[in-house]
């Protein structure tokens, strides 16, 4: 299944703070697989994909970050130009809302795709039908490309 586990936790928007939960997670030997950080004022939201689960738990609440823990879509992705735009676009012609995404490189020309959507179950299928050999492009669908319309 495309699911994987996300943290988010609200941060104190000050230097260093960001650096001690990433030095704290390393020091655990947790994977950060994916992180976004938005700044919200005088508090950061940091969202994460970090493996172990538990453990990436376990070293918030040792630091005093409340967080919360959701389910959210993984997919990985071609790491070239267009590989998102097509995802995404295939999810907007089903008129499935993303609400947040977030990438980051997985590997040799990979990447993974973290992404919050309104309806997960229509979501999966999309994804399901994206990663087979028979993904089509804008050409071959016979639409013009979203920026040409």
């Amino acid at each position: 299944m495309p699911f994987v586990t996300e943290v988010t936790a609200r941060l104190e928007n000050k230097p260093g703070r960001l650096a001690k939960i990433c030095a704290a997670m390393a020091q655990e030997k947790i994977n950060i697989r994916a992180l976004s950080v938005m700044d919200s004022g005088e508090r950061s939201v940091l969202r994460m994909i970090a493996e172990p689960v538990e453990s990436a738990r376990q070293v918030l609440t040792s630091l005093g970050v409340e967080a919360d823990f959701s389910e959210v879509l993984s997919e990985e992705l071609d790491n070239k130009p267009g590989a998102l735009a097509r995802l995404l676009q295939r999810f907007a012609d089903e008129h499935i809302n993303v609400e947040y995404a977030y990438t980051s490189a997985s590997g040799p020309g990979k990447a993974l795709g973290i992404f919050q959507v309104d309806n997960a179950k229509k979501a999966i299928q999309v994804l399901s039908h994206a990663s087979g050999p028979s993904t089509v492009s804008d050409r071959d669908s016979g639409r013009r490309p979203l920026h040409s319309r």
